[in-house]
């Protein structure tokens, strides 16, 4: 192993520790690690990482820029352990940071897909599916912690789940509500009968083994191209099943007309979310939670004329 993957893995050991799961980092910089090697250097330069950077052929400037800033820091690590390591400047590949509009599904939406995936085969892949789509309609989750349960993360009794060890290292418990307790018994009881589990993992793929995140989404976008068929210009992500429970939550607050300033706070640790300002996001991300909000501040602005 080479001193500069030494590095690396150290670097990357100690950001984790610190709570960061760099999945997508660990492997873009593992990728630039082995340009460097191959190219006989021992020390990042910034000619190199503009290089390596620039390997994403037709990549948009996001992706540039996510690229580079998975280097530059390691890069600044390395720089305090020997000055011969350049930091690549900030202005190199700048892009201000992205998040692409949440597809706000419907309920009709929601059905049509677990239906679609009820269709699929094997039928332990069916159920999987469907009780997947239907837990992160149901509860907001992201699919990573879905994925990740383990049976004895379910307390029947309570009704709940733990989810442990989730983004930033934090673990939260997640209340179910009584129908969606029954459809993952319903799903237990199916998925042992049709395999025997190899893993401790609740939800199980053809194998018995936990289901593979790349997996997970293939199948997913093959439900999307059945259900959105009439639309090719509606690409909704697996994960904005998530936004839609956050959406739809603070939509019901504003409707009910509730304190939503205070019950946000409990939205944001239900959803695990370390700052409100992720939750408050929403709020410029949908139109009509925009508009309800705006309609309460005039209240509250005419209240106070």
């Amino acid at each position: 192993m080479s001193s500069l993957r030494r590095y690396a893995e150290e670097y990357l050991t100690i950001r984790r520790a610190l709570g960061f799961k760099l999945v997508g980092e660990g492997y873009l910089l593992a990728s630039f690690v082995t340009f460097v090697e191959q190219n006989g250097v021992g020390i990042i330069t910034t000619e190199l990482t503009v290089t390596w950077t620039r390997l994403a052929i037709d990549a948009g400037p996001v992706y540039l820029a996510k690229r580079m800033r998975a280097v530059r820091p390691f890069a600044r690590y390395l720089h305090t352990i020997d000055p011969k390591n350049e930091v690549p400047p900030v202005d190199l590949f700048p892009c201000q940071k992205y998040r692409p509009t949440p597809h706000i599904y419907t309920d009709d939406e929601i059905v049509a897909l677990m239906s679609a995936a009820r269709e699929l085969a094997p039928p332990l892949r069916a159920a999987t599916l469907e009780t997947i789509i239907g837990l992160l309609a149901a509860t907001g989750m992201r699919i990573g912690e879905a994925l990740a349960l383990d049976c004895s993360d379910v307390d029947w009794d309570e009704g709940l789940f733990t989810v442990r060890n989730s983004k930033y290292g934090k673990s939260r418990e997640v209340l179910l509500h009584p129908s969606t307790v029954e459809a993952l018994k319903r799903y237990a009881n199916q998925r042992d009968q049709l395999t025997r589990p190899w893993d401790p993992s609740f939800f199980v793929w053809i194998r018995g083994t936990r289901p593979k995140y790349r997996r997970v989404l293939q199948a997913f976008s093959e439900l999307r191209s059945r259900v959105f068929a009439e639309d090719t210009s509606c690409q909704p992500r697996i994960h904005d099943l998530r936004h839609t429970f956050a959406v739809n939550t603070l939509l019901s607050w504003y409707r009910d007309g509730g304190d939503v300033a205070s019950r946000t706070p409990l939205l944001s640790t239900y959803l695990g979310h370390v700052d409100p300002a992720a939750t408050y996001w929403y709020l410029s991300a949908v139109p009509e939670l925009l508009g309800l909000a705006a309609q309460r501040l005039e209240l509250v602005l005419e209240g106070q004329s």
